[in-house]
């Protein structure tokens, strides 16, 4: 179904759900909370960890419903790119500590149509590539904060500034945990963003 706007809906820890003005309906890591009613179009996986690879959720999937996981995104010893006519999906460093091997996992940059650009960090420290990602100028970025599978909330929030988006949202801020308003306020990171688990927010280039 058809909207105005591109819609994003933050379904807690590192699940997301994108709508676009255009009706496609894009996951990325499902396994948190509600919302996977939609017929999904395209279901990103950033890496092969339980609680990012829930897909069973998503039991309504449209003709021609395309899923990357890691291993497509990584193929050919590189990081791919996908054009797929209603999104364009680039692939990202991601990984680099103990828990998480950046042969075997990437973040995500989605960006619209209308031009909107989302990075999904996925489960990740800081990376070599995160500093020349602010020549992309990112509108929003999802940055893993838990501080205990991954970087803590003040290495996402250097790592913030070197990607440079308009907006930083954390996520993935505790294990076991849809979301954690204390810590999301802790995120200091310029133009914050704190998004609830269960809010769906409207995307803009504002």
């Amino acid at each position: 179904m058809r909207s105005e706007t591109d819609k994003l809906l933050y379904q807690g820890h590192g699940s997301l759900r994108i709508t676009t003005a255009g009706g496609k309906v894009i996951y990325i890591d499902p396994y948190a909370g509600s919302g996977y009613e939609p017929a999904a179009d395209l279901i990103l996986i950033t890496h092969g960890h339980a609680d990012h690879t829930a897909t069973d959720k998503i039991r309504s999937r449209n003709p021609g419903c395309r899923v990357i996981t890691w291993r497509e995104a990584l193929s050919g010893g590189r990081h791919n790119t996908f054009d797929l006519g209603f999104v364009t999906v680039e692939a990202v460093e991601a990984g680099c500590n103990r828990n998480h091997d950046i042969r075997e996992c990437v973040g995500y940059i989605l960006t619209l149509p209308d031009g909107i650009s989302v990075y999904a960090s996925g489960d990740t420290s800081r990376t070599r590539q995160m500093e020349r990602l602010a020549e992309k100028c990112i509108d929003y970025a999802f940055f893993c904060c838990d501080g205990i599978y991954n970087m803590d909330l003040a290495e996402a929030a250097r790592c913030a500034r070197l990607v440079g988006a308009k907006r930083n949202i954390p996520y993935h801020m505790a294990p076991g945990r849809l979301f954690d308003r204390v810590r999301a306020e802790a995120f200091d990171a310029p133009g914050r963003l704190i998004v609830a688990d269960g809010e769906e927010i409207e995307l803009t280039k504002q």
